[in-house]
């Protein structure tokens, strides 16, 4: 018993030993204020230089240094941009959060739901993915546009609103054409409506409107096949897409020239031409 009392001892005085020999190798982080100016030009100047990662500590040092200056509500916001610059997205949108949070008044607040809507905006991935970042950007795009539209971001913004819808259609589009490939025409022309339905302003509504008049003449549905080819005339007259629609319903050739927006278009030139129809229909 004796002996493993003095075990005992032996043991908790050469851990003890142990314990005080690291505490003397382990140099203790000397803390020290500094200057808010000093710290944050320290932290503008290590951004220039293109160290984002230790400017985002030196930017949350001048919060916790001087939380109260004016300093410090620049350095949220310069820190979540330094975050955006290093493609560290994630932590960029919690900062941008933060700071629309504590500042809705502040005078840069616009371009704070600007960045958090690039930062999702540069993360919108091919349209055979999932869009969930798409859909961010969207109602973060629309969100800015919505509060400050006499915003100088706001022009940007609406022109990658733009482009987020066009993306959202063109995802639409690819589950329709699988959908078509199947012959699975009424799930096709579902995706399709979708499209034509809901974004309206985007590049893909010609083609929406050919498939979803395919997937009628498919299905044997005559009448609705050249209603929906009679609306893709009437608004895109000199589109290859209404050429193949008319093609298919009359089985017939079009007429070497037909009427477009009061102008005569050569339809073997739209034929021949191997620009996207966007960029054909446009010349008429």
């Amino acid at each position: 018993m004796k002996m493993k009392r003095l075990w005992n001892f032996s043991t908790l005085l050469l851990a003890a030993g142990l314990m005080s020999g690291c505490a003397v190798g382990v140099e203790k982080k000397v803390y020290v204020e500094e200057p808010v100016e000093d710290l944050y030009n320290s932290a503008i100047d290590l951004m220039l230089e293109g160290k984002f990662r230790t400017s985002t500590t030196k930017f949350d040092e001048v919060e916790r240094q001087h939380p109260y200056s004016v300093w410090s509500t620049k350095a949220q916001l310069m820190a979540a941009y330094a975050y955006y610059q290093a493609n560290r997205y994630d932590e960029g949108i919690v900062a941008l959060d933060r700071f629309i949070q504590l500042h809705p008044a502040n005078k840069d607040i616009s371009y704070a739901y600007y960045l958090k809507a690039l930062s999702y905006y540069e993360q919108i991935s091919d349209v055979s993915r999932d869009q969930k970042m798409t859909q961010l950007a969207l109602t973060s795009l629309r969100e800015l546009t919505r509060r400050y539209p006499n915003s100088k971001y706001s022009r940007d913004a609406k022109l990658k609103l733009d482009l987020t819808y066009d993306h959202l259609a063109g995802k639409e589009m690819q589950v329709g054409r699988y959908y078509h490939t199947q012959r699975q025409y009424l799930a096709a022309i579902n995706r399709f409506k979708v499209v034509v339905e809901k974004y309206q302003t985007t590049t893909h509504i010609p083609e929406a409107l050919h498939r979803m008049t395919e997937g009628y003449y498919a299905l044997g549905l005559l009448g609705e096949a050249r209603k929906t080819a009679a609306v893709l005339g009437h608004n895109y007259p000199g589109s290859k897409w209404y050429i193949n629609s008319y093609e298919m319903i009359e089985n017939n050739k079009v007429p070497i020239s037909i009427t477009a927006k009061g102008k005569k278009v050569n339809i073997e030139t739209v034929r021949q031409e191997k620009a996207a129809w966007y960029e054909l229909w446009k010349k008429f």
